[in-house]
C-alpha cells in the first residue's frame, strides 16, 4: 500500500478551481483502498503572508469545513492541520541545516517575489523546507503536485537523498506523481483562477453573493441576437469543467443558435452550480455554524499523523545524536 500525501494552503476560502482542481481529486484518490490517504491543511505556510490571528483561524476553519462538505471522511483518509504537528517545525530546523542557500534562492516561492526583498519575510524563502518537512515527516510514497510545485518536489527529494547519504536510511524518498493534463480553471476575468487575482467564483457563498460573482464574469460585447462562439466565452469554459457531455453540448448549441446572450449563459451556469453543489453547500453551511465539529475532524486526523512524526522525528534526533 502506498502512502499518498497533499496539501492545500489556508490562505482564503476553497474557490472553484481549488475545489475542482485539488480537492475533489484528492478525496477520489483518497477512495482508493490500495492508498493511504494523508491530506492536510498547510495552515503554517500562510503564515508567511496573513499575520491577522483571526483570518488565519476563519481560514482553516472554512477550508476544513469545504473539504469535509465535499466528502473526505476523516475516518478513513488522514486529515489533519499542519499546525496541530508541531514535530513539522522541528524537523524543519533540522532540514534547514541542511539547505544549501543557492538552493533556496533559486526556488520560484522566492524568485518571484526577489525584485522587491522588503516583501519577502524568511518563512517565505524557507517555504521549500517546510514543505519538505511536510512530505518526509509522513514517510510519503507519493506526492500529487501541480507543474509549478514539481521544483520544490526536487528540493524535498535532494533534502531526503542527502540526508541519507550522510547518515544512512532515514527518510523515504518521495516520488512526484505529476498530471500533465492540470486541469487549470479560468477565473471571472479569463486568467487562472486565483484569490490573488481576486476573480474566483466560491460555490459556498449565499445565493445572492454567488449570482453576483458569476454575473460579473467577463464576457465580449456580441449582441444577444447573434451566434457566438462558446470556444472563446469565460462562462462555457467553467460550464465545460461542471457540466455532463450532453448539458455542454446543448448549451454549445444555445451559444451559436444566436438570440442567447450572455446573461442567459451566466444563469445556466448559476443554475448548474447550484445543482452541482447543492448538498456540499448545505454540509459547508452546517460546518461553518459548527466549527467544533471541523475542529474535531482535524484532531481525528492529527491523532493519527502523530506517532508516525514522531517516529521519523526520533529517527532524524538519533542520527543527529539528539
Amino acid at each position: 500500500m502506498a502512502r499518498v500525501l497533499t496539501g492545500i494552503q489556508s490562505s482564503g476560502r476553497q474557490h472553484l478551481g481549488n475545489i475542482l482542481g485539488a480537492v475533489l481529486p484528492a478525496i477520489e484518490m483518497s477512495k482508493n483502498l490500495e492508498n493511504e490517504a494523508y491530506l492536510f491543511i498547510a495552515d503554517l505556510h500562510s503564515l508567511t503572508t496573513i499575520k491577522d490571528p483571526k483570518q488565519r483561524k476563519e481560514n482553516l476553519i472554512a477550508t476544513a469545513a469545504a473539504w469535509l462538505a465535499c466528502g473526505i471522511n476523516p475516518n478513513k483518509a488522514v486529515f489533519y492541520a499542519q499546525s496541530h504537528l508541531p514535530e513539522c517545525t522541528e524537523l524543519t530546523w533540522y532540514l534547514n541545516c541542511f539547505a544549501p542557500y543557492p538552493m533556496l534562492a533559486n526556488a520560484h516561492s522566492f524568485k518571484d517575489k526577489s525584485n522587491n526583498l522588503s516583501d519577502v519575510n524568511a518563512g517565505l524563502f524557507d517555504y521549500p523546507v517546510l514543505m519538505a518537512s511536510d512530505i518526509l515527516l509522513y514517510d510519503a510514497d507519493i506526492v500529487p503536485v501541480g507543474k509549478d510545485q514539481k521544483q520544490h518536489l526536487e528540493i524535498t527529494r535532494d533534502l531526503a537523498s542527502s540526508f541519507n547519504y550522510k547518515y544512512g536510511d532515514t527518510f523515504i524518498v518521495p516520488e512526484p506523481k505529476i498530471s500533465e493534463s492540470l486541469m487549470t480553471v479560468p477565473g471571472t476575468d479569463g486568467r487562472k483562477m486565483s484569490k490573488s487575482y481576486g476573480n474566483v467564483v466560491d460555490v459556498f457563498l449565499p445565493i445572492k453573493q454567488l449570482k453576483k460573482q458569476i454575473m460579473g464574469i467577463q464576457t465580449d460585447s456580441t449582441p444577444l441576437e447573434e451566434p457566438k462562439d462558446p470556444n472563446t466565452c469565460n462562462v462555457f469554459a467553467l460550464y465545460k469543467l461542471i457540466g455532463t457531455q450532453n448539458q455542454v453540448a446543448d448549451l454549445a448549441a444555445k451559444y451559436r443558435g444566436g438570440n442567447f446572450g450572455y446573461g442567459h449563459a451566466k444563469t445556466a451556469l448559476f443554475e448548474l452550480i447550484l445543482e452541482e453543489f447543492g448538498e456540499a453547500r448545505e454540509k459547508f453551511d452546517h460546518y461553518m455554524a459548527n466549527p467544533g465539529e471541523v475542529m474535531s475532524a482535524l484532531k481525528i486526523g492529527a491523532e493519527k499523523a502523530r506517532p508516525v512524526a514522531q517516529s521519523t522525528l526520533n529517527r532524524v534526533r538519533d542520527k543527529l545524536g539528539f
